[in-house]
């Protein structure tokens, strides 16, 4: 049976207090490392980009001018 999110979210409140809090902790734990690893692939995306010549360079200024154009 798949449970929907309000089913996980009943049964997380049945749980101690204490035990909550740890499942907040581990989540909040869990998102700090997929946002990690996303950046990380943006990075590293980024610098391909830039050793190909893909990236520009300028101020925002710069930016705003050549998109009035």
């Amino acid at each position: 049976m798949k449970e929907t999110f309000n089913d996980v979210i009943e049964r997380i409140e049945i749980l101690p207090d204490e035990e909550q809090e740890e499942i907040v902790g581990i989540i909040r734990k869990r998102l700090i490392e997929h946002r990690r690893e996303s950046l990380a692939r943006e990075i590293a995306h980024v610098r391909r980009q830039y050793r190909r010549g893909s990236v520009r360079r300028g101020t925002v200024d710069d930016l705003m001018n050549e998109i009035a154009q």
